[in-house]
């Protein structure tokens, strides 16, 4: 039996345009689709920062329109996970634009998505490491794109320096990670980003995340996150199959799927 309360189901962005019709009602306004999402999920992951960290009345207008029970996973910047040069201010930048997430209650993390080439030697795992400092304080959850990090001593480091592990669900593709049941703090923590082979290493072919899953492919989810369950206090599920309104559609068919 799941305890209703330990999961928290959202997608990865919300503001979409091609979204409406499929999730947003017909004219929506886009300063009005975080309060029509907030109706319908307890939880999203704010991506934009991963492009640029705005003012911080960006988030304090955010939190307006949400509910005392939503909360926020916000993604660092990709100074953080991917040039890596300026970590150190690319991080103090964040955590003064998250301030109204904090004062609020509705920060309940941050995402670093680092990407295939970050692979597991020395100097990354220090990276790994400084980031945790950086961001003092407030939880952080890392995911990894290589299976070089797959490895039980990863697993002890994280837990040992409180960094939370993202499992994913992606292509079978090269050394990409398969489907996990890692848990490395009280926060599980699991990303659906779709299975498009075709298109994940050569976009000239069509979006890697213009993925729909199938009814079975989620099904096979459902013992997994059971099993995790089993583990943590909390458990964070996000679709980041964004286009055409996939993300929404299939978080709603998890959830029934889980609580059915």
């Amino acid at each position: 039996m799941i305890e209703t309360d330990k999961i928290r189901l959202g997608t990865s962005g919300y503001s979409f345009q091609d979204w409406i019709g499929p999730f947003y009602p017909p004219g929506i306004e886009k300063g009005q689709m975080l309060n029509f999402y907030a109706q319908k999920f307890s939880t999203v992951e704010v991506n934009s920062t991963y492009y640029r960290i705005p003012h911080p009345a960006v988030f304090y207008h955010m939190a307006e329109k949400t509910p005392d029970n939503f909360d926020f996973i916000v993604k660092v910047n990709k100074e953080t996970t991917h040039t890596r040069k300026e970590n150190a201010e690319a991080c103090r930048l964040l955590l003064e634009a998250v301030m109204p997430l904090r004062e609020s209650r509705k920060l309940s993390g941050f995402l670093a998505q680092f990407p295939y080439g970050f692979q597991n030697t020395t100097p990354n795992r220090k990276h790994l490491i400084e980031t945790r400092q950086l961001l003092k304080d407030d939880p952080l959850f890392v995911e990894f794109r290589h299976d070089s990090w797959a490895l039980p001593e990863v697993s002890r480091m994280l837990s040992d320096h409180a960094i939370g592990y993202v499992c994913v669900d992606e292509p079978p593709l090269g050394h990409m990670l398969p489907p996990q049941e890692i848990v490395t703090s009280d926060t599980g923590y699991v990303r659906f980003h779709g299975r498009n082979s075709e298109t994940w290493w050569d976009q000239s072919k069509g979006n890697r995340y213009d993925y729909r899953y199938s009814k079975s492919e989620l099904e096979d989810w459902k013992s997994r996150i059971y099993r995790i369950l089993t583990q943590v206090k909390k458990l964070y599920l996000f679709f980041n199959n964004c286009h055409h309104g996939h993300a929404p559609e299939n978080a709603f068919e998890l959830s029934d799927i889980l609580y059915g």
